[in-house]
């Protein structure tokens, strides 16, 4: 699966454990849920950030991240984002003595999506997505580039403000069926039987805003994703130790492996929910969790905390976020910082985040 779409671009969302399919809109909608692009609330929007990877180890890993908007209309927005991933410069020798042959392994994604508001509280998208994946190292200096499409499908509602005894509140409902899309083969001159998944996801998530008064507002949210990727069945990289573990012989553990190669991207995602070897907990392992808080003042400055679990089983990715927000006139900017919680470190760990937004034209006051 290839990474550069499988990295929260923003440091908004960054702050709030990774979720994003139901929190308010922002100019990075398009990554987490392109329909909420719908209810932005100006004409135009462009954002910037810059991430970088692996910092603590190397100094020359980061992703850069684009993306913008326009208002068609009070219903139709139209969204395009441009990620491209560097991971830095890698010397390559066939011996020790040989002069160094430096490559630059990258991937680049282009994406372009439409949001339609299909009611006054209801609004659906779809999203095209352009994948170019220069990871492939070889001794004949072949590295063209690896190349498919994806698409996503989403929705989201947002509810009218209502009056509570203390507070007014507001709910939200976002789902994003992101990546979808076929295979990814970086070798032509191989069958395509050995071609990678793309990571597609199923996102569902809910948000609620307590919001006291005209200056200060809480929200809360809380996301789970689903990789709709086919588990495998077994790994042939150590079979004397799965033989020792009652597998029948070796040659049903490289029959397993074979079926999964030829499994399809849309069998795939069927199959993503029930071929898990070790039945429903497993499938349930297969689910990651987010859980954030956002509490903003006047709509100028935010605070804000999350904190995102994936099994230990699965991935192991474990961590805590925060993060503050500053918006003057029509620029914001967002910082987020990352602390794992689990063995496993995160690329991101101890490594501060900023993005930075634009956003321009009048204000629809139609929603």
């Amino acid at each position: 699966m290839t990474l550069v779409n499988n990295i929260g671009p923003d440091s908004k969302q960054g702050a709030m454990g990774d979720v994003g399919a139901a929190t308010d809109p922002d100019i990075n909608s398009i990554h987490w849920n392109g329909s909420k692009l719908a209810f932005s609330d100006k004409k135009f929007g462009l954002g910037f950030t810059v991430t970088p990877w692996l910092r603590l180890l190397v100094p020359d890993i980061n992703m850069s991240y684009l993306a913008g908007y326009i208002k068609l209309n009070s219903k139709q927005t139209i969204g395009g984002s441009l990620r491209y991933f560097s991971l830095g410069e890698i010397e390559l020798r066939d011996n020790a003595y040989d002069p160094a042959n430096v490559v630059k392994p990258n991937e680049f994604s282009i994406d372009g999506s439409y949001a339609l508001k299909l009611s006054d509280k209801f609004s659906m998208s779809v999203a095209g997505r352009f994948i170019s994946s220069s990871l492939k190292i070889d001794s004949n200096n072949d590295r063209t580039a690896a190349t498919t499409f994806a698409f996503d499908v989403s929705g989201f509602f947002q509810s009218e403000q209502t009056a509570f005894s203390e507070f007014d509140g507001r709910y939200r409902i976002g789902f994003n069926f992101q990546n979808l899309g076929p295979k990814i083969n970086y070798d032509a001159n191989v069958s395509d039987i050995n071609a990678n998944f793309l990571p597609a996801q199923m996102k569902l998530g809910g948000s609620f805003d307590f919001i006291f008064d005209d200056y200060n507002k809480i929200t809360t949210s809380l996301e789970l994703n689903k990789l709709l990727v086919p588990t495998p069945q077994v790994d042939s990289s150590n079979l004397y130790d799965y033989n020792q573990d009652g597998a029948t012989n070796t040659q049903d553990i490289r029959d397993a492996n074979a079926d999964y190669k030829k499994i399809g991207w849309v069998s795939g995602i069927f199959n993503s929910f029930n071929d898990a070897p070790g039945g429903f907990g497993e499938e349930l392992k297969e689910i990651t969790y987010s859980a954030a808080a956002e509490y903003l003042y006047q709509d100028s400055f935010a605070m804000r905390l999350g904190y995102f679990h994936e099994s230990p089983v699965k991935g192991a990715r474990q961590y805590f976020t925060l993060g503050a927000g500053f918006k003057y006139n029509v620029v914001k900017i967002d910082v987020s910082y990352l602390m794992s919680t689990s063995k496993v470190q995160n690329p991101l760990e101890n490594t501060l985040r900023f993005s930075l937004t634009f956003n321009f034209g009048d204000k629809y006051d139609d929603y």
